[in-house]
C-alpha cells in the first residue's frame, strides 16, 4: 500500500459507489466491506490513519462488563460476538487477555462471579475462557502487587486486547487489496450538491502537494467521529449538534507496577466508572476517565484533574504506588457520543451505541459505536447506502475476511515485538538482511528497529515522523521522551526515502516535538 498507487487510482475512476470522509475505525470499517462487496470505494482521511479517537483506545476487543451492569443486554452480545470475529479475523493484533476483579467486601466476589458467567454464557461458542471465583491467597498469587489491606476475594474473567493504531492500518491494506482506493493527508474541504439539494460529491486537497481535487460520487460517508459537526456545518444550512465530545485519558507506566501476567479491572471507581490497568507491549496502560468538553480538538490534552485522578485510583489499589514521575507517557482521545437528546445528561447515560443518520441531502452520518463492534457497524451503513441511494444489492463478506496480516494466535511467538505485523514479519526480517545497516535499533531500550521505519514508509503510507512514531511503531504512547529523542532518526530516513530537504526535516522535528510534549506531564515536557 503506497500513496503513489493510490492517486493512480483515484485518478482513474470518474465517478465512484461510496466516498467515506475519515480514516478511524468506523470509515475503515466501511472501507474494507464496500470493497470487499465489489463497489468503487474511495476513502479520504484528513491527517492519518487513526489519527484521532481510533489511536488513543484503552487496547480492549471486549463485550462491555459496564453494559451488561446496565442491563444492555444486546448490546453486550452483539460486541461479544464482534470479539469473537477479531480474534479469528485478526489473530495477529487481538488476543486473549485474562483480567482480575480485586473485591474489598465480602459480597462483590459472588456479584461479579454471577455477572460473569453470564457473560461467559452469552459469548456461546465465541467465548475467550471462562470466569472464576479466587479466594483471596489466589488472588494475591495471580496479581501480587495488589492492595492487600481489606482484599476478600477476586474474580477472574477473559475479554480481548488489541493493538488499536495497527488494526487500522492493516484494515486500510485490507481495503486497498479489494481494491478500493485509501489515501491519508487527503482534507475534505466542501461537499457538492445539486440543484436538488443531494449531494453528489466532494472536493478535497491532498495536504502533502496542495493539490485540490473534486471526486463524484453516489454516497458520501460521514465517518469523522468527534468531527462529525464540521462536516454537518457543510451539510446543513440550520446548524446542530449531532455530537458531544468525551475525552478519556490514559497514564502509561512500567509493568513493574502490575507483577504477574493478568490486567486489573476495578468495576467502582469515585467518578463511577470502571477503571483498567492493562499489559500492553511491555508496559501498562491505566485508565479511564469521563469528561465532557466543549469542542474538539485534534490533540486533546489530558487535564489536571484527570491525572490526578488516575494516579490517585491507581495508588489505591497498587502496593507499588505510581507518581507523576512513573508516568512515561499520557495520551487523550475523544469519544463522538451522540448529543444527548435531554438537557443535564451525563456522559454515562449517553448512548454508547451507534447511531445511523441519513440527511435530507443524502449524507450519512455514523456517530457513536467503539472498535469491538467496527465491522457489524460498517454493515449496517453499507447496507443503508444500498437501500438510500439504490446501489445493487450485494451482501456484506466480511463476517469471515481475513485482515491484512492476519495469522492464528497459535502460531505467534508473542515475545518476539514483530507479532504485531503477523503475516508481515517476514518481509521486515528480509528487509533488514537485504539492507543490514535497517537492523540498527531506534533506540537501545527498544526493540524497534530502522526496517520498521522504512517498512512503515514504503508499504504502510507513512509520510512524517508522528504517522511513524505515534501510529506505526508506538513509542510516542509507550514512551513519549523517549519517541523525542528518536524523532531525528526518522525524519531523517523520511526525507531519504520520500525526496525532503533538511528544511522539511527541521520543520518535521518542530511539529512532532509540539505533539509529544502533549504526550508527557507538563513539569516534564522536552524545551
Amino acid at each position: 500500500m503506497n500513496r503513489f498507487e493510490q492517486l493512480e487510482k483515484l485518478k482513474q475512476v470518474q465517478n465512484w459507489d461510496i466516498i467515506i470522509i475519515g480514516g478511524g475505525a468506523n470509515g475503515l470499517g466501511v472501507a474494507v466491506d464496500a470493497a470487499s462487496r465489489g463497489f468503487k470505494t474511495i476513502l479520504l482521511e484528513a491527517v492519518d490513519f487513526a489519527k484521532g479517537t481510533s489511536s488513543r483506545s484503552t487496547k480492549l476487543v471486549h463485550g462491555g462488563v459496564r453494559y451488561l451492569e446496565q442491563g444492555n443486554i444486546s448490546l453486550v452480545i452483539e460486541a461479544l460476538k464482534e470479539r469473537g470475529l477479531m480474534e479469528k479475523n485478526a489473530g495477529h493484533l487481538v488476543k486473549n487477555e485474562s483480567f482480575i476483579i480485586p473485591n474489598y467486601n465480602w459480597w462483590a466476589g459472588y456479584f461479579y462471579t454471577f455477572g460473569l458467567k453470564l457473560y461467559d454464557l452469552l459469548a456461546g461458542k465465541l467465548s475467550l475462557g471462562s470466569s472464576k471465583y479466587l479466594s483471596r491467597e489466589k488472588t494475591l498469587e495471580l496479581i501480587p502487587s495488589i492492595e492487600p489491606n481489606g482484599l476478600q476475594s477476586g474474580v477472574l474473567y477473559h475479554d480481548g486486547q488489541f493493538d488499536d493504531s495497527r488494526l487500522a492500518i492493516n484494515l486500510a491494506q485490507t481495503a486497498t487489496e479489494k481494491g478500493a482506493c485509501v489515501l491519508n493527508h487527503f482534507k475534505v474541504i466542501q461537499l457538492i450538491k445539486d440543484n436538488k439539494n443531494q449531494i453528489t460529491g466532494i472536493v478535497a486537497v491532498d495536504q502533502e502537494s496542495g493539490e485540490e481535487y473534486t471526486i463524484q460520487g453516489k454516497a458520501v460517508i460521514n465517518a469523522t467521529g468527534v468531527f462529525t459537526n464540521a462536516i454537518m456545518k457543510m451539510n446543513d444550512t440550520v446548524y446542530k449538534k449531532y455530537i458531544v465530545p468525551s475525552q478519556g485519558i490514559h497514564l502509561v507506566f512500567d509493568k513493574s507496577f502490575l507483577l504477574g501476567n493478568h490486567a486489573l479491572m476495578i468495576p467502582k471507581t469515585s467518578d463511577g466508572r470502571v477503571l483498567f490497568a492493562v499489559p500492553w507491549h511491555d508496559k501498562i496502560v491505566v485508565g479511564t476517565t469521563d469528561t465532557l468538553v466543549k469542542k474538539s480538538d485534534i490533540e486533546p490534552i489530558a487535564l489536571e484533574e484527570e491525572i490526578k485522578f488516575v494516579l490517585e485510583t491507581a495508588q489505591r489499589y497498587l502496593t507499588k504506588k505510581p507518581t507523576r514521575a512513573d508516568v512515561l507517557s499520557v495520551f487523550a482521545g475523544l469519544r463522538p457520543l451522540a448529543a444527548p437528546e435531554k438537557k443535564g445528561q451525563s456522559t454515562k447515560e449517553v448512548s454508547r451505541s451507534h447511531k445511523i443518520i441519513v440527511s435530507e441531502t443524502g449524507l450519512i452520518t455514523i456517530t457513536g459505536g467503539k472498535w469491538t463492534t467496527y465491522r457489524k457497524i460498517a454493515e449496517d451503513i453499507v447496507d443503508k447506502a444500498i437501500a438510500t441511494h439504490q446501489l445493487p444489492n450485494k451482501k456484506c463478506v466480511t463476517e469471515y475476511l481475513a485482515i491484512h496480516g492476519n495469522k492464528k494466535n497459535s502460531d505467534i511467538d508473542f515475545e518476539n515485538h514483530l507479532f504485531i505485523y503477523g503475516t508481515d514479519s517476514t518481509a521486515i526480517l528480509q528487509l533488514q538482511e537485504n539492507e543490514p545497516e535497517l537492523k540498527e535499533k531506534l533506540h537501545p531500550n527498544y526493540n524497534y528497529t530502522l526496517a520498521e521505519v522504512v517498512w512503515a514508509i514504503r508499504h504502510e503510507m507513512a509520510t512524517t515522523v508522528e504517522d511513524v512514531l505515534a501510529r506505526r511503531v508506538r513509542l510516542l504512547f509507550l514512551d513519549a521522551r523517549v519517541a523525542i529523542s528518536c524523532a531525528d532518526k526518522v525524519a531523517r530516513l523520511l526525507a531519504k526515502e520520500l525526496g525532503h530537504d533538511e528544511n522539511w526535516i527541521q520543520n518535521q522535528l518542530a511539529e512532532f516535538k509540539t505533539v509529544a510534549n502533549g504526550f508527557l506531564l507538563k513539569e516534564f515536557r522536552v524545551l
